[in-house]
């Protein structure tokens, strides 16, 4: 797949993938890393958390990791909730720890070219800048007029 994904690519990711982990998930439901952990999860994919301020918590069903390499399944796709500067080092415990992983999902703000080129030369694939509720929203008609389409009613009347 080249550096900038086309429609078809996304949807195939986000139609393909089975299991999603989330590296840097919240517990706090008003954040978008949990939201969007929630929303997947709810879509059918199975979502391991991994946050070391929350390891042993459970979240969606499942026990919250404190790091990639304690993860004792086949993961999919690894969805990253941590500033760019961080990436390379994600990158490469993800290289380590994750055999079999298809996808690194870089969100909204977050890249990292040259760990980005070092993944893919390692054969996965690398969505940066981007955000997989929003995109499986916008490829299969769910996007609503607010854009993130929560779920969650955080205002009174």
């Amino acid at each position: 797949m080249a550096v900038h994904p086309t429609d078809d690519d996304l949807r195939r990711i986000l139609t393909e993938t089975r299991t999603i982990a989330c590296l840097g998930v919240s517990m706090n439901p008003v954040r978008p890393s949990y939201y969007v952990a929630r929303y997947l999860s709810l879509k059918g994919k199975r979502v391991l958390p991994v946050n070391p301020g929350h390891a042993g918590k459970t979240l969606f069903g499942e026990t919250v990791r404190s790091s990639l390499s304690e993860l004792d399944t086949t993961v999919d796709m690894l969805d990253v909730f941590r500033r760019s500067e961080a990436v390379p080092g994600i990158v490469d415990e993800a290289l380590a720890s994750l055999p079999g992983l298809k996808v690194i999902w870089l969100q909204i703000g977050v890249h990292h070219a040259e760990a980005s080129a070092k993944a893919r030369a390692a054969g996965i694939e690398v969505i940066e800048n981007r955000c997989p509720k929003i995109e499986y929203q916008r490829l299969f008609g769910e996007l609503r007029m607010g854009g993130f389409a929560t779920g969650v009613i955080s205002s009174k009347l």
